[in-house]
């Protein structure tokens, strides 16, 4: 499919959706259960094509790996084939190998790895060649740059000699995923010490003990539903699966999304999402939550609510240029992001009506959340979405479960 077109639904958006489960903890999970030599019992495991590739390259003794555009599935793969002494060349699609990963290389190369630049210095594709423990547990790494940096170097540290003291320095991003990598070694035997006021965390060598574990659904992959819900006229969704006590940093969508007309009731089976009365404004620190930013936005814009948006730095170095890519088709919405306080702060505003005889036609960028986002301005007018299968990374039937609600056209 080179596009698919998303129409306004002729009656009540009533269903039951069935989420993928979470890439996030997927990955997660499955690093910890390979560095128990896979003996854990794994339920639940996403259909996420990240979370695929990171079962493949596991499984695989091949000399190269190449994570296609996962950047979790890079970074934690980086740390474990190093911590195991493994050889092998990580890569990945082009993007990927824009993506910067000297912070993590630094990490391990200070803990041992032997690690090597192939094409330019501080990006992929690596060449690992072995790791020879250096004495130091010790380690300072940046907190504003990626909290996948921390998660890879955390879950390697019990297999460290002498175990590591990580000191986070500068502020602290996404600390929900920190907490969640944290919270899944202690489910599995980890013992350690977080002091969040010295930004200081401590994981004395040990061994990680096999379990069974299921994977929650994935919250990521609810936002779109709340904006669903948002969006739409009339609307009544259950999202199966999901716990209100998650591990997710994006659970923080029943939050924001309180203030964009949707209550959340929580179920045995999940959380019910319900029309109520929308806010006119929302000022929201995205820091813990940067992948909730674009959908969001999208939400507000169509919505005519103002939004001031902090926290977002780190967008500019995902899958592509979020704030640019959201910048322009924004515009193709009548709606202008604009910042105000250089790499900090963001202003949303709508800026115009468009036509309701013209169709936006939505760019993707070669990134699975710039098409979720903005799928469900079709609750409201007609949308094309271009490249829609790039959901395939985190949210294969996307299109199937929307099917479901609405008229989505290929």
């Amino acid at each position: 499919m080179s596009q698919v077109t998303v129409h306004p639904p002729q009656k009540k958006v009533h269903a039951e959706i069935k989420l993928t489960a979470s890439k996030s903890e997927c990955n997660r999970a499955l690093i910890i259960d390979a560095l128990t030599g896979f003996k854990c019992s794994l339920t639940n495991i996403s259909e996420a094509r990240d979370c695929q590739t990171m079962q493949r390259l596991l499984a695989s003794d091949g000399p190269v790996a190449d994570v296609i555009d996962a950047g979790t599935t890079m970074r934690f793969l980086t740390a474990y084939f190093a911590i195991t002494g493994q050889r092998k060349t990580m890569t990945g699609t082009p993007r990927m190998c824009e993506r910067p990963i000297g912070l993590l290389v630094d990490a391990l190369r200070h803990l041992g790895a032997k690690i090597e630049y192939e094409q330019k210095e501080g990006f992929p594709p690596l060449r690992l060649e072995g790791f020879n423990y250096s004495g130091k547990n010790n380690l300072n790494i940046r907190g504003d740059v990626s909290s996948q940096y921390i998660s890879a170097l955390l879950m390697i540290a019990p297999l460290l000699p002498d175990g590591l003291v990580l000191t986070l320095e500068g502020e602290v991003g996404s600390r929900p995923y920190i907490e969640m990598t944290l919270q899944q070694m202690a489910y599995f035997g980890i013992k350690f010490q977080a002091d969040w006021s010295a930004q200081t965390i401590t994981v004395p060598a040990q061994s990680y003990q096999p379990k069974s574990y299921a994977i929650e659904s994935d919250w990521s992959g609810a936002s779109y539903w709340y904006s669903i819900v948002a969006l739409a006229e009339e609307a009544e969704v259950e999202l199966l699966g999901l716990k209100e006590n998650s591990l997710q940093g994006d659970s923080a969508i029943v939050a924001i999304m309180s203030h964009l007309g949707v209550k959340s009731t929580f179920t045995e089976r999940g959380v019910l999402l319900q029309k109520t009365k929308a806010e006119s404004s929302l000022d929201w620190d995205f820091t813990d939550c940067p992948d909730l930013a674009q959908t969001v936005a999208v939400c507000c814009a169509m919505k005519n609510i103002k939004l001031t948006l902090t926290g977002v730095e780190s967008l500019k170095i995902k899958e592509t240029d979020r704030i640019y890519a959201l910048q322009e088709e924004l515009k193709k919405l009548g709606a202008e992001l604009v910042e105000v306080e250089t790499n900090h702060r963001y202003e949303l505003n709508r800026t115009q009506e468009v036509a309701s005889d013209i169709t936006p036609s939505i760019h993707t960028y070669d990134d699975h959340r710039m098409a979720l986002a903005f799928a469900p301005v079709g609750m409201l007018r007609s949308v094309v979405i271009e490249e829609p299968g790039v959901v395939v990374k985190s949210y294969p039937n996307f299109w199937e479960h929307l099917k479901s609600v609405t008229e989505v056209a290929e």
